[in-house]
Order: C-alpha cells, then sequence, then structure tokens
C-alpha cells in the first residue's frame, strides 16, 4: 500500500510540473485558405488515415470577418492573427485608421526570442507581412520586402527575390541585409546546412513552385530547420510562423487535387512541428487558416461520372472561385494547447499567447 502511494505521488507530481510548464516556443501554422472541407478531403486521399494536424490535443474554431464586411481577405487575417485587431482588407499590421499596431512577433522580438517566418508563395505576401510589415495596401511588395530589413527577424524563408533586388528604387536590399549580418541565399541546401543566427532565404524570384510542380518537401525541411536555429538562436525561446500558402491558390482555381496535394503537403510540415514539441517540452504549436476558400463541399457521387479519381464515390463542389466568411478550424498541440480550445475570434489568438507568453 505504501508503495502505491508513493507511486500515485509521483504521478501526481509529474502531472502538476507539467501543468505548471511555461510555454517557450511558439510555432504559429497557417494553411491559407484552409476550411475544414480541404482538411476532410486531404483525409480522405491520405488512406483514411489521420492528419498529422488531428494529432492536436484541443481545438475549435475561429471566425474570420474583417473590419469593413464579413469576408476577410489573407490582409485583414493575417493582420488579425498577428496583431489581434479587425482592419480593413488589403491593409496589413495597421488598424483601419493606418496606425501601426505591433505583432505578437514583433513583441516576441522585444522579449529577446528569435523570430522567423516562412511560406511557400513569397515573403511579401500577405499572410508572412502581417507579422513583419506595416502597410496600408499590400499591393506594395517593394515596400513591404524594405521593411524586413529592419524588422530585427532572425530569418524569413520563401520566395520574392525580385523585389529585394532590380527595384524601381535601385536599392539591393540582399546588400543591406548582408551589411546587417544576415546570410542571404537561394538555395534550400544553404539553409539546410546553416548553423548562424540570422538567415534570409529567397528561393525564387517571385513565387515558389507548387508541389505538383516540384517544390518538394521544401516546407517540411526549412521549417524543421528553422526551430533548431531559432532554438540555438536564444535562451528565452522562439516564435514562427509557418504557412502552407498555395492551399488558396488552387481553392482559388477550384483544383481539387492541387488542393489537397498543398493541404498534406502542409501536414506534413505540421507533423514535423509536433515532433519537435514532443523533443522540447515548453513548446506550444497553433494550427489554423486565414480563411476559407472556394466553399468547397464534400458529397456523395451519384454515379460514377460525378465521382472524383482521388476518392471513389465522392464529388467535390466549389461554391466560388474566392473567399468564404465560414469559420475556420484551429489544432493545438503541446504545452497551453488547452487554451484553444472552443470558438473564438481570429483576434483571440495572438493574445492567447502573448498571455501564455507573459508578453504585453
Amino acid at each position: 500500500m505504501r508503495r502505491f502511494v508513493a507511486i500515485l505521488a509521483m504521478v501526481m507530481i509529474g502531472v502538476s510540473a507539467s501543468a505548471q510548464q511555461k510555454v517557450k516556443n511558439i510555432i504559429f501554422m497557417i494553411g491559407d485558405g484552409m476550411g475544414i472541407a480541404a482538411v476532410t478531403a486531404a483525409q480522405m486521399h491520405n488512406n483514411g488515415q489521420p492528419l498529422a494536424m488531428q494529432r492536436g490535443t484541443a481545438g475549435g474554431f475561429i471566425t474570420t470577418y474583417p473590419a469593413n464586411g464579413r469576408v476577410t481577405d489573407s490582409a485583414a487575417a493575417a493582420t488579425a492573427l498577428a496583431c489581434g485587431i479587425k482592419t480593413k482588407n488589403g491593409m496589413i499590421g495597421v488598424d483601419p485608421q493606418g496606425n501601426t499596431v505591433e505583432s505578437i512577433r514583433e513583441k516576441a522580438q522585444k522579449a529577446g526570442m528569435a523570430t522567423g517566418v516562412i511560406d511557400t508563395h513569397s515573403v511579401t505576401d500577405a499572410t508572412p507581412g502581417g507579422f513583419v510589415v506595416h502597410v496600408s495596401s499590400r499591393k506594395n511588395a517593394e515596400d513591404i520586402a524594405a521593411q524586413y530589413v529592419d524588422s530585427g527577424i532572425n530569418l524569413f524563408i520563401g520566395g520574392g527575390m525580385k523585389y529585394f533586388t532590380g527595384r524601381s528604387d535601385g536599392r539591393d536590399l540582399v546588400k543591406e541585409m548582408e551589411a546587417k549580418g544576415y546570410k542571404m541565399t537561394g538555395s534550400l541546401d544553404d539553409v539546410l546546412s546553416y548553423n548562424g543566427t540570422k538567415l534570409g532565404a529567397l528561393l525564387a524570384g517571385g513565387v515558389l513552385k507548387s508541389v505538383a510542380e516540384g517544390r518538394g518537401d521544401m516546407l517540411s525541411e526549412a521549417s524543421a530547420k528553422s526551430y533548431e536555429l531559432l532554438k540555438a538562436a536564444s535562451p528565452k525561446g522562439f516564435f514562427i510562423m509557418v504557412e502552407g500558402s498555395m492551399i488558396d491558390t488552387y481553392a482559388h482555381a477550384n483544383d481539387i487535387d492541387q488542393v489537397v496535394g498543398e493541404t498534406l503537403d502542409f501536414d506534413r510540415a505540421v507533423a514535423r512541428a509536433f515532433d519537435f514539441a514532443d523533443r522540447n517540452p515548453g513548446t506550444l504549436v497553433v494550427v489554423t487558416a486565414d480563411h476559407e476558400t472556394g466553399g468547397l463541399a464534400l458529397a456523395g457521387a451519384q454515379n460514377d461520372a460525378e465521382q472524383h479519381s482521388i476518392t471513389p464515390g465522392v464529388k467535390y463542389i466549389f461554391a466560388t472561385k474566392g473567399h468564404t466568411c465560414t469559420m475556420v478550424p484551429v489544432f493545438a498541440y503541446g504545452t497551453g494547447a488547452d487554451s484553444f480550445s472552443g470558438v473564438k475570434d481570429n483576434t483571440d489568438l495572438p493574445k492567447i499567447i502573448a498571455k501564455l507568453l507573459g508578453l504585453k
């Protein structure tokens, strides 16, 4: 009996220690345009096996509306997820009046944490931009690129080289960043072999290739490497945003094959993030979307002509080539995951993260 009591006490101490574990590292993952139907379609194409994101121990849904309507674009959604405020479509990192609003990444950086962003499109796009820059129009790609120079960010990986060199103002931002100590490269191999604390990888002139075009495992490999780089860069922990950008691209095109392929690619990156969290207590992984794109619905096929080859017996119906105002899913894993259960607004997520990190 005494032995049983002793063992029970040890178990309770372990549970208590786990509950009191402080959040140190944040991996914030965004599937651009990824609604619950895209997640479901990807799972069905995954031989019926659960996706990595379904390992999430807590979850729910978020509303996505902007300040000026019901249907958001990626700029307003990124601002909500990064800065915790509603703004107008097209605006990044500023309120509806154009005033700069500090992002959760910037707050983490001020607290001494290492920070980064990764995407599969261009680093000047709206979603990574929401965590790094402040502009009144997402169309100002050169302005967005220029703000990376003085951002203090530890690493950024994606496309967009043409906005850093060959610019209309004659500036060479690559040289400017190298002068600040950054390793600037256009090679994924350089990323995977790098061991410093300042890295800018611009892997395409404009946007990256899709999975179908041969992008390979860039997202999962680059993100997994980034966690190790950021972990080594600061003893105070890190914040990184990782985006699967092209789910949205192909949902706009109503291309279900590519939507599924890009969602599965994003999910492989989620698996690497969850694995990192398993090895590194104090890591929180939050997986969500900025909005849903395409109004995708999954229905039973009534005949052979209706069904799709990727999932026999199922037909895929898109309601629009634009965004929708439906809620999107949230999956959370690791330390502090329970804070993300239930239905919330997109502006709530960075506020919860700030609270867990003890940031103001």
